[in-house]
C-alpha cells in the first residue's frame, strides 16, 4: 500500500521542527543529494512516525533512511536502533541505513544504494 498516512505522536511535532535546524553534517550533506525529487521520488526530513523520529521519509515508497553517526556506535544506542527498526517495519516500513562517515566519504555509493532500493520497491527491479 503506497501512500498511506501513518499516525504519529503529536507533541513530537516541535522536536522535528529543531532537528530540521540541527541536523548533523552527514544529514545536511544527504539532503542536498535526495531534496526535490532528485532520485524521483519525494523526501521528507525529520519525520515523526508512530512515537519517532526518522531522519528521511519517502511516503510514496514507505522508505525510511536513517543516517547512523557516532553516538549509534554505543551497545545501548544500536540495540535501541534495532527495536525501533523493528516495530517501525512492523508498521510495514521498509529502511535503509547509512554511517555517517560514509555519506561524508562515498557519496557516489550511498546515492548507489538509495537507488538501487528505491527502484527494487518500485518493482524496477
Amino acid at each position: 500500500m503506497r501512500n498511506r498516512i501513518i499516525p504519529y505522536e503529536p507533541h513530537l511535532k516541535p522536536l522535528t521542527r529543531k532537528l530540521r535546524k540541527n541536523m548533523t553534517l552527514g544529514e545536511v550533506l544527504l539532503w542536498q543529494e535526495i531534496r526535490k525529487k532528485s532520485l524521483g521520488v519525494e523526501f521528507h526530513r525529520q519525520v515523526p512516525i508512530a512515537k519517532y523520529i526518522v531522519d528521511f521519509y519517502c511516503h510514496e515508497l514507505s522508505l525510511i533512511i536513517e543516517v547512523d553517526g557516532a553516538s549509534h556506535n554505543f551497545d545501548d544506542a544500536y540495540e535501541n536502533d534495532v527495536v525501533r527498526q523493528t516495530k517501525l517495519e512492523h508498521l510495514g516500513l521498509e529502511f535503509i541505513r547509512f554511517d555517517d562517515a560514509e555519506i561524508k566519504n562515498d557519496m557516489n555509493n550511498v546515492l548507489r544504494a538509495l537507488q538501487i532500493k528505491i527502484e527494487e520497491l518500485n518493482g524496477k527491479i
